[in-house]
């Protein structure tokens, strides 16, 4: 079949694909015999939609190449460029098409069609040039790869390959020619250890010093200045000079390190790191076409395959979803903030207190019990200023701005008396914190919003004793503040709309994913880890050595172990929401003695680092008092995930949340869980643990799956 059959039958399965167009025109160039023809892709759309390639959009590009191609063979023509519309060059495949295939051979199809016209460019008969201008990604990376020169704007904020972050690899070339560019160690930092790290992007700077781009120009006048040196290479003026590739030992180093990555980031659990090292291992011989073939095959197989499903799922989550927030009133419903107060001036006030003007740039004042902790409070935020100044983050006169819009004060009523947003983060105590909100009520404008930042404690008994308690809302952050992008939302027996709107407003001004959650104990995040926890600590308590509960959930491919989260959290903070959860639901929250005895002890977690690697304490393993049932990694698996699919069952029954989606985007953006798993309940469907527990899945077939 060719290639123009192939993509016709490709985009006949995605009607509302946004097509871009291959435009070219032509340039004479100083010093140069013949046009330069340039291919310039573009959507049509302004920056905010990105340039894809999707089936009609591969088409258009291999027309253009049709032309180019005709014209070098007469002679007419002396190179051929390609670059973007302005600030984008290319972001890769449309996924909204790939989620809609349903067969194995017209997964096969995308790949070897994004091959056959990508290749085209390189058996061109005159040399190829691509001009990075804008953001490149995927399939813009990889069009790019099969030119013989590339140039980069300084300018260019993101340049990656994500596949391996999302399920896939990349599969129009980027696993066979990147390692056979700049070698193969490079090549798995960008594909395997910058993927697999969040999905890290690339300046314009640093694709230039590891050698993907020949040239680095400043924004201002890239294109002007890419086709000068284009020039300048075509005439033989300047000759690209590129090191030799290592194809002994460190290749094999190389693709060994990037297995060890994967094993750290994934534990086995996602295959597609590991295909894209395989490719990138076979790549050593410099065989393009075998390269090719492996990358079509990976490429169908991981198209057809749950991971990358979830991993599409679990972006349009967070791209989408955490966008439009499900349940969340009427926008224009929410009042204006001007001023904000914090109570409290510990390390979580503080942090609330540094991000609410950076975002609002309104003033914020907290407050504390005595002015020691106050100015140890301000200090920290104004420290923390400095840090943003030191790495040119903010100017002199921002930074002077953001110290002076921040004070602290022991009187509420001085602090108070004109805030419109007022947000407690003091102890996790109900009696304490219904005392500060009294306190708040007593001189804070009547339309002011009360927030607290509580992780499990009920917003409606909090909000009970006042005279206004429509204007209480929960607004829960997670730790640390800067980092993670979710906040619980949480609405109160009696909260209103019109707060519920402000809340959401100013959720929205701070870059936080919002989502709307029930007054019910815990919320969701801490639920659902305490539930997941507990039964570890469950199990551990009845026998099964610490160590075999803690490899039982790495195929979960979680970030860290179970017992290195209770250390991140605080087992003293991991025993109080287990307490309060066992009090609201006794009969499926147990509180670990073996717990309370490390806490009571002071202990800061299970493991010590003496070695540099964690090992168990031997002073907790002295403290621990277990039982003599000794279960497997498959048993305690299997547990765990009972116990978790049991719970979001309930949590979806009792309304806590609007739909199983919101429980992933709270896992995904509020405790990292892997993007190759959708989240959560897209995994527990797949391994039949919904099913098994609660007689029914989670996700409607093709949601976060294969269509049927």
């Amino acid at each position: 079949m060719s290639t123009a059959e192939l993509l016709k039958g490709a985009a006949e399965l995605f009607p509302d694909e946004v097509v871009t167009q291959a435009h070219v025109r032509h340039i004479e160039l100083p010093g140069v015999v013949g046009a330069f023809a340039l291919i310039t892709l573009d959507n049509g759309l302004d920056h905010t939609k990105p340039t894809t390639f999707g089936p009609q959009s591969l088409a258009n590009v291999d027309a253009a190449i049709d032309q180019v191609e005709a014209e070098a063979a007469e002679g007419k023509i002396a190179g051929v460029g390609v670059t973007g519309k302005p600030f984008i060059f290319a972001v890769g495949a449309d996924l909204k098409g790939v989620e809609l295939l349903k067969r194995h051979e017209d997964a096969l199809a995308i790949g070897k069609g994004g091959h056959d016209v990508f290749k085209r460019l390189a058996a061109l008969a005159v040399p190829t040039f691509a001009y990075y201008n804008g953001a490149a990604m995927g399939g813009g990376v990889e069009i790019g790869l099969h030119c013989s020169y590339r140039t980069v704007s300084a300018a260019l904020p993101a340049f990656s390959l994500p596949e391996v972050f999302l399920g896939l690899v990349p599969g129009w070339g980027g696993c066979t020619l990147l390692p056979n560019l700049i070698g193969a160690d490079r090549a798995v930092t960008v594909i395997i250890e910058n993927s697999l790290n969040q999905n890290k992007q690339l300046k314009g700077a640093q694709v230039y010093e590891l050698g993907i781009a020949d040239a680095l120009f400043e924004g201002a006048d890239f294109l002007e200045q890419s086709l000068l040196w284009t020039a300048s290479v075509l005439s033989g003026a300047l000759k690209v000079e590129r090191p030799e590739i290592d194809r002994g030992a460190a290749w094999d180093q190389a693709v060994e390190r990037g297995r060890f990555v994967a094993d750290s980031k994934v534990h086995g659990a996602a295959p597609a790191a590991y295909r894209a090292l395989d490719i990138i291992a076979a790549a050593k011989d410099g065989n393009l076409q075998a390269g090719y073939d492996a990358e079509d095959t990976a490429l169908a197989d991981l198209i057809m395959g749950g991971e990358l499903r979830s991993g599409i799922y679990a972006f349009n989550l967070v791209q989408r979803r955490a966008k439009r927030p499900a349940g969340a009133p009427d926008k224009s419903l929410a009042r204006p903030v001007t001023k904000v107060g914090v109570v409290g001036a510990g390390l979580m006030a503080s942090q609330l207190a540094l991000l609410f003007l950076r975002r609002l740039e309104v003033p914020v004042v907290l407050t504390d019990i005595d002015q020691e902790r106050i100015d140890k409070g301000v200090g920290y935020v104004h420290a923390e200023i400095d840090k943003l100044l030191g790495k040119g983050r903010i100017n002199q006169d921002k930074a002077n701005r953001y110290k002076g819009l921040v004070t602290g004060v022991l009187d509420k009523a001085d602090g108070f008396a004109d805030a419109d947003f007022v947000i407690e983060a003091v102890f996790e105590e109900m009696g304490v914190k219904q005392q500060v909100f009294a306190e708040i009520e007593a001189v804070a404008p009547a339309h002011a919003i009360l927030a607290t930042n509580t992780s499990s404690l009920s917003v409606s008994e909090m909000a009970s004793k006042l005279k206004n308690p429509e204007r209480v809302v929960g607004f829960h952050f997670f730790n640390p503040v800067a980092i993670l992008p979710l906040l619980e939302i949480v609405r109160g027996e009696q909260t209103d709309d019109a707060s519920l709107a402000t809340a959401f407003g100013v959720a929205k001004k701070l870059k936080k994913s919002a989502v709307l959650v029930k007054d019910a104990p815990a919320f969701v995040v801490n639920r659902i880890l305490t539930r997941f926890m507990g039964e570890i600590q469950n199990v551990i308590d009845e026998g099964t050595p610490v160590a075999v509960a803690e490899r039982a959930v790495e195929p979960l491919g979680l970030p860290m172990s179970p017992l290195v989260l209770l250390e991140l959290v605080g087992p003293a903070i991991g025993l109080h929401v287990s307490e309060t959860l066992n009090r609201a639901f006794p009969d499926r929250f147990t509180v670990s003695q073996n717990l309370a005895a490390v806490v009571k002890a002071g202990k800061r977690g299970f493991y010590v680092y003496d070695s540099g690697k964690p090992e168990l304490d031997p002073e907790v393993v002295a403290l621990l008092k277990q039982g003599d049932t000794v279960l497997t990694e498959g048993q305690t698996r299997a547990r765990v995930l009972d116990a978790v699919a049991q719970e979001i069952g309930l949590m979806l029954d009792e309304g806590v949340v609007a739909e199983a989606q919101d429980i992933d985007l709270c896992l995904l953006t509020g405790a990292g869980w892997p993007f190759h798993l959708g989240g959560i309940t897209p995994y527990l469907d797949r391994e039949g643990v919904s099913e098994r527990v609660n007689g029914k899945q989670f996700l409607e077939p093709g949601v976060a799956s294969v269509p049927a």
